[in-house]
């Protein structure tokens, strides 16, 4: 662990492995643990939702139960919100995009349990979700208009005509190039600086209020420090949905705007005709 991500774990309210690793600094299972606390926080989370997701799934009913109910109730909001933006055929694309709202939303909450910590607080794993997400978009570039089409995608799709049309076009398609390529590369920055900042800021809150809650024992006599956190517990709820939802809806956009589309004036035209 870096001395930089040491001094931001140090702002954050103090979780189970770091307490675990004040304890016992000489045990090699706390220094591993205390190394890895990102990762296995991350495991932490994808062997709960697994669990959660086996249990309520295996005996699935005619007459659902209440668990089998409200998974049904995430997975048709998840289908909805990916087929309102892409249409039809961005059903293809909601277990990707489920998974990882679902993913990111249990990341952001455990670090609202007393012991636990976010995995989305650090930088290291927003980015490595915002790489994926990368990945996936041009990965599905490439598959759905072909290594020529794709490259014309990042060209801007020029259409030359006639002698005027082919100059314009060479002198376009390099500056097209660079800007789009450019815009491609700063997807994944925005995507993983915003989840991290709104994470991470929410915790450090949470932690300075418990400890502003804690140093009224003195001030006021009290025989138990206050809970100066609770409204702020709201507030990180709110925004861990928000921010879960927002990476996910981008990660929509980004991926329908990498299919091919076809004008609206020749579907008219079409439907006209017929």
């Amino acid at each position: 662990m870096t001395e930089s991500a040491a001094e931001g774990a140090s702002l954050e309210a103090p979780n189970i492995v770091t307490l675990l690793y004040r304890a016992f600094p000489d045990s090699p299972v706390t220094t591993f643990l205390h190394h890895f606390e990102v990762p296995f926080f991350s495991g932490l989370v994808i062997a709960i939702v697994s669990v959660v997701a086996y249990r309520v799934s295996r005996n699935a009913q005619r007459v659902p139960t209440r668990g089998q109910n409200a998974l049904e109730a995430i997975v048709e909001y998840l289908d909805r919100l990916v087929t309102g933006i892409m249409g039809p055929q961005g059903r293809a694309y909601t277990p990707f995009i489920g998974t990882l709202f679902i993913y990111i939303l249990s990341m952001n909450l455990i670090g609202l349990v007393p012991g636990m910590h976010s995995p989305t607080s650090s930088i290291n794993t927003t980015v490595t979700l915002a790489l994926l997400v990368f990945i996936y978009v041009q990965y599905t570039g490439v598959r759905k208009l072909g290594p020529v089409g794709y490259i014309g995608h990042l060209a801007g799709n020029p259409r030359p005509k006639g002698v005027m049309g082919y100059a314009t076009a060479c002198v376009s398609v390099p500056f097209n190039l660079v800007i789009h390529v450019m815009g491609e590369l700063t997807k994944p920055i925005s995507l993983s600086v915003r989840l991290f900042g709104n994470i991470f800021g929410e915790d450090v809150l949470i932690a300075q209020m418990v400890l502003l809650g804690i140093a009224a024992l003195a001030f006021f006599n009290s025989p138990v420090g206050l809970p100066l956190q609770l409204p702020f517990y709201l507030l990180a709820l709110l925004t861990s949905v928000i921010q879960a939802l927002v990476f996910s809806l981008l990660s929509v956009i980004y991926i329908f705007l990498m299919l091919p589309h076809h004008p609206h004036q020749e579907e008219s035209h079409t439907s006209e005709g017929g």
